[in-house]
């Protein structure tokens, strides 16, 4: 079967760790061949093309694409879905606003979040805050599919993939770009970190919460919130981990005054090793934690950041 897989692009650079757990997924399914649209993004598909497993990279280098808008990005995808059995990206903010566009484009349903492939038909995926996993099949011509990356391992790289333009498709004009307003920091992204620390309501405040941001930076970690830190002020909306947040499965997470309600346990449960820091010996988080310390995160954080 063929696979079309649509590459994480931002800014015309690659996102490597998504894209190849991606292709981690697509390479169950069949043939990859791997979309790469962006403005000035040659250079990420020719990254693209050293991932093992992809048979060929399709490069749409072309001003539109710069912002990922979904209609002109769909418009492009459309164009070439016939050819593909399946249509795949990771379950982004970037690919979850163009696939069901193009899902809809081409009367396929979507199939979004999966984190296993039974076989090219059937795919399972977590529901209800992952406390159920449900088995969808699916008998479209064309499956529109996201892949939950935080299920899948990174394929590794030692291909040389040829890479092949491909002519940009028409603008619709329904939308338009005006701006990006990001936060700067030189922390890891959080969807991809290898260490994520996260605070919770138990932190207290805003000012507080710098205890996680400093213990974060002491040992090369992302930052993330629950939501009732995010609500409460303590943290921007774009740390919240969890069913409403990001998902994420670092290799080690430390959760800190974070009680462990099941939207949080849905973002960050498939984290290698969990560590969780909280005065209630009877909070849920501790069902989940591989190591678990029973104390007053103001006396114990600041003491394990100073011994680190």
């Amino acid at each position: 079967m063929a696979v079309l897989l649509i590459a994480e692009i931002n800014g015309g650079e690659l996102s490597a760790d998504l894209t190849a757990k991606s292709l981690t997924a697509a390479r169950q399914l069949g043939d990859v061949t791997v979309l790469c649209a962006g403005a000035a993004c040659s250079g990420a598909a020719n990254e693209i093309a050293a991932f093992e497993g992809v048979s060929k990279v399709l490069c749409a280098d072309d001003p539109k694409y710069g912002n990922a808008l979904a209609e002109p990005v769909a418009d492009l995808i459309v164009g070439i879905a016939c050819e593909y059995d399946h249509v795949v990206g990771p379950a982004t903010t970037t690919a979850q606003n163009i696939l069901p566009r193009v899902a809809a484009l081409i009367d396929s349903m979507m199939i979004s979040d999966i984190s296993a492939v039974i076989d090219g038909e059937t795919f399972e995926r977590p529901i209800y805050a992952g406390n159920a996993v449900q088995r969808v099949r699916s008998r479209d011509k064309t499956k529109v599919i996201t892949i939950r990356t935080a299920a899948y391992d990174a394929t590794g790289t030692g291909n040389s993939a040829p890479v092949e333009s491909l002519s940009a498709a028409g603008d619709p004009g329904l939308s338009e770009w005006l701006e990006d307003r990001v936060a700067e920091n030189d922390r890891p992204e959080l969807t991809s970190a290898k260490i994520v620390v996260s605070g919770g309501r138990g932190v207290g405040s805003i000012e507080d919460f710098s205890l996680i941001s400093s213990l974060a930076d002491k040992i090369g970690a992302a930052v993330g919130a629950s939501r009732a830190a995010v609500d409460s002020g303590y943290a921007p909306n774009d740390w919240q981990v969890g069913q409403t947040g990001k998902v994420v499965a670092p290799d080690l997470y430390i959760a800190v005054g974070i009680s462990g309600a099941i939207q949080h346990l849905a973002g960050m449960k498939d984290s290698k090793i969990i560590v969780a820091i909280n005065k209630d010996e009877d909070a849920p988080i501790f069902q989940v934690a591989d190591f678990g310390l029973v104390a007053n995160l103001f006396e114990a954080v600041p003491e394990l950041t100073d011994k680190l």
